[in-house]
């Protein structure tokens, strides 16, 4: 489409501010970058630089608002149309718009909700912000949390926690960075899961059901699909079949 397309490295450089500034952009609108705006960037365009936030700020500023609000258990969150300063999401909203998270909301499944949700919000924050209609509103200084990076190493699953906890940390964090734990001198893949109550009491990690169902610290999680190191996904009882397991048998 002929839209020409800029990968700098860095936008602390005069000349990349420069390029920016050439513009002459009434706004720039800025989503899940990279790159920290230096002043010089913020200040170019008329109308500043617009942040479409997947969180209701000030909860969650930071890099991962849509999975840390998915581990948290939070029962909400939404977009925040957000006039960039040079602070870590700390800008005055312009709009905002809650939805729901629902029991099985998964990070991908929100993330794409929330795409949605912000394209529309931030045609609308423009529209308002060019003809003057709207004010950016000073965030609260009450409820900040802050949304750390993800690291791979939050993935690892610990069958002594609550299934409750371990189904929010799947569900937060497939497909980056994935789930796993260890069995037989190989890292598992839990792809899916559901937390369940069976009768049977046993130590957790432990199978109690040939469609695997495993035991946590409370309750229980039934797997739904795993997948071995170089091989596909494949059923949770198919799994138990592959690596000959059977109930009564522990995953720690």
């Amino acid at each position: 489409m002929n839209i020409p397309v800029r990968h700098p490295s860095s936008l602390k450089t005069e000349e990349a501010q420069a390029a920016f500034k050439g513009l002459a952009l009434d706004a720039a609108v800025v989503v899940a970058y990279g790159l920290i705006l230096p002043k010089a960037i913020l200040e170019a365009p008329r109308f500043g630089c617009l942040n479409i936030h997947a969180s209701l700020l000030p909860r969650w500023r930071g890099a991962a608002p849509i999975q840390r609000a998915i581990l948290a258990g939070d029962e909400e969150t939404g977009i925040s149309i957000m006039q960039m300063d040079e602070g870590l999401d700390t800008g005055p909203v312009l709009l905002e718009e809650p939805i729901p998270i629902y029991h099985r909301s998964t990070a991908q499944a929100l993330h794409d909700d929330l795409s949605a949700l912000g394209a529309r919000l931030i045609v609308e924050a423009l529209d308002s912000r060019a003809s003057g209609l709207i004010t950016p509103k000073k965030q609260s200084e009450a409820g900040v949390t802050y949304a750390e990076k993800l690291q791979k190493s939050e993935g690892h699953i610990d069958w002594h926690k609550n299934a409750a906890d371990l189904d929010r940390q799947v569900r937060a964090l497939t497909p980056w960075p994935g789930c796993f734990f260890e069995h037989a001198g190989e890292r598992i893949k839990l792809l899916d899961a559901i937390p369940v109550f069976p009768d049977q009491e046993a130590p957790a990690g432990t199978i109690v059901s040939p469609d695997a169902v495993v035991t946590c610290g409370i309750g229980a999680l039934k797997l739904l699909h795993l997948q071995r190191p170089g091989r596909g996904p494949v059923s949770g009882a198919d799994f138990l079949r592959g690596l000959r397991l059977s109930p009564g048998d522990s995953l720690v």
